[in-house]
């Protein structure tokens, strides 16, 4: 969720026409992060691009730059990133020459960085730097209000990308609002993407929805937190055909219907996620 809150205050600012970049500062090595905020000149390092790289400072110029995760920033990289910010320049590694930027930074973390910079992992005058205007967000167990309003922008979107409006009824509106999402907003958007394409109807109602998730009366095991949420997109789709196959018996034709795809696409991922089927 806190990218979409970060999108949000980027879209409703004065930068809405320029680049909104979302980086994970958790999901690049050490050794690369450095070179992909601030750019890096040709030659600069061993396998360096023949033309050097532009660094995602500059590329977000005139827009939002968002840093995720940004509690897993190493120290000394956190003192790079003030300067940059102090100094609204940026210099690219092996590079002498300051680039001027214009970037508005939104910076997030799931880790409490004033504990942080007690225990001297997180830099006291970058916390300073970053935390003008603090912003706590509630996990979307604690918004139950807003799970309508979420889920039908992620219907909307997923009716754009699948080529087919659907919508949800009350019944399954009220089971969403009874389960406690421990995987949050992505695990919303990933369970609601899983159910369209499983079901394959117009109208999604509370019994289409997997019941393996959606347990309101019983505690959230770990296990199951992590589940749904942390898979990709494609493990998403490749267990959502093994379910269709399954619940077809094979039948290809009833497979590739349910999933609203044609026979000649459902072949095709069939190959690509090595799935062997023998049609009865």
């Amino acid at each position: 969720g806190k990218e979409l809150y970060a999108s949000a205050i980027h879209n409703l600012s004065p930068r809405k026409d320029f680049p909104f970049i979302p980086v994970n500062c958790a999901s690049f090595e050490k050794n690369l992060i450095e070179s992909e905020l601030f750019g890096y000149e040709e030659g600069a390092f061993t396998g360096a691009k023949k033309n050097g790289k532009t660094g995602l400072f500059q590329l977000a110029q005139g827009g939002t730059l968002f840093l995720d995760e940004i509690g897993e920033l190493e120290y000394g990289l956190q003192g790079k990133l003030l300067r940059v910010l102090q100094e609204k320049s940026v210099r690219k590694i092996g590079g002498s020459k300051e680039i001027p930027i214009d970037v508005r930074l939104i910076c997030a973390t799931n880790k409490n960085l004033e504990k942080m910079i007690q225990d001297n992992t997180f830099r006291r005058d970058l916390y300073y730097r970053i935390a003008i205007m603090p912003l706590s967000i509630l996990p979307l167990r604690e918004k139950k209000n807003d799970i309508k309003l979420i889920a039908e922008k992620f219907l909307l979107d997923l009716s754009i990308k699948y080529k087919k409006e659907v919508k949800l009824n009350e019944n399954a509106l009220k089971v969403l609002k009874e389960y406690d999402w421990p995987g949050n907003i992505r695990e919303l958007k990933n369970l609601v993407e899983r159910t369209i394409l499983v079901s394959g109807k117009s109208t999604l109602d509370a019994s289409d929805f997997d019941a393996q998730y959606l347990r309101p009366n019983e505690p959230v095991k770990a296990s199951d937190a992590s589940s749904l949420a942390g898979m990709t997109l494609d493990e998403i789709e490749r267990q959502t055909i093994l379910q269709a196959l399954d619940r077809h018996k094979g039948n290809l034709s009833q497979v590739a219907m349910t999933l609203g795809i044609s026979r000649a696409a459902l072949y095709r991922r069939l190959e690509k996620f090595n799935i062997t089927v023998t049609e009865k």
